[in-house]
């Protein structure tokens, strides 16, 4: 699994030195980072230093104006945000933004797709087999569910693409702590099938368990990058950066 779908350096993608404005406020500086083929790596940072904007900028929402974005080795830092998503990158968005008026099989099956022909796609079947929750609600409306609920949702809805990368934009903002342990659990179970995963969130007990490496980020710009363990073994970099 290790180098399917990687790029000459062995990155699934590689962000390289991207700058992003929003008119005339710029929000990224220079920023860089990769992720590898069944690697999961996280964003993480205090509000407002970038973490959404970067997620934008790869997905071709909000285009970096400098810089270098591959995924499977193809540049697509100009590339629109569909043609992103049929090259294999799943957003599950901030906010969730499931479309509320449809029910949750139709949520699920709106989004279905699989371009790859992957031999054993998600269906809707693999997606209530990893969210039990969902296989009980499928007839219900989006805007009944519960927030989290619909955070599932959001992440079936992404798996149902057949991603080669999911990024998830604020995994467990505002859900309790059993449901936010649910979503860990779920994030642990994609990981060890090879699934690649980019994950903003803000808890470091979590995160340090089940990802690979993290970058921190500040003022637009990656201030520290490293190991679960190195982050584990540096409380004063967690202090710093995320205020903890």
């Amino acid at each position: 699994m290790a180098n399917r779908g990687a790029d000459e350096n062995g990155n699934l993608l590689d962000v390289t030195g991207i700058e992003t404005c929003y008119g005339l406020s710029q929000v990224l500086f220079g920023l860089s980072l990769a992720i590898a083929p069944g690697e999961m790596v996280t964003l993480m940072g205090r509000n407002g230093m970038g973490k959404t904007t970067t997620i934008r900028s790869i997905m071709g929402l909000t285009p970096a104006r400098k810089g270098s974005i591959r995924f499977l080795g193809e540049e697509i830092r100009q590339s629109p945000s569909y043609r992103v998503a049929q090259l294999g990158i799943g957003l599950v968005p901030e906010g969730r933004q499931i479309f509320p008026n449809l029910t949750t099989r139709e949520n699920l099956l709106a989004a279905a797709a699989n371009r790859r022909d992957v031999a054993d796609p998600w269906t809707l079947k693999k997606v209530c087999t990893l969210f039990p929750r969902l296989g009980e609600r499928l007839s219900s409306m989006g805007n009944l569910l519960s927030g989290g609920e619909q955070q599932m949702l959001a992440i079936g809805r992404a798996l149902m693409t057949n991603p080669r990368l999911l990024i998830l934009d604020e995994a467990t903002e505002g859900l309790a702590p059993l449901i936010r342990d649910e979503i860990w659990t779920c994030l642990s179970r994609l990981k060890a099938d090879g699934q690649a995963v980019l994950v903003i969130d803000k808890n470091v007990d979590a995160l340090t368990e089940i990802a690979d490496r993290h970058y921190m980020i500040e003022r637009g710009r990656v201030v520290w990058s490293g190991t679960s363990a190195q982050l584990t073994a540096a409380p004063d970099i967690q202090h710093r950066y995320l205020g903890i």
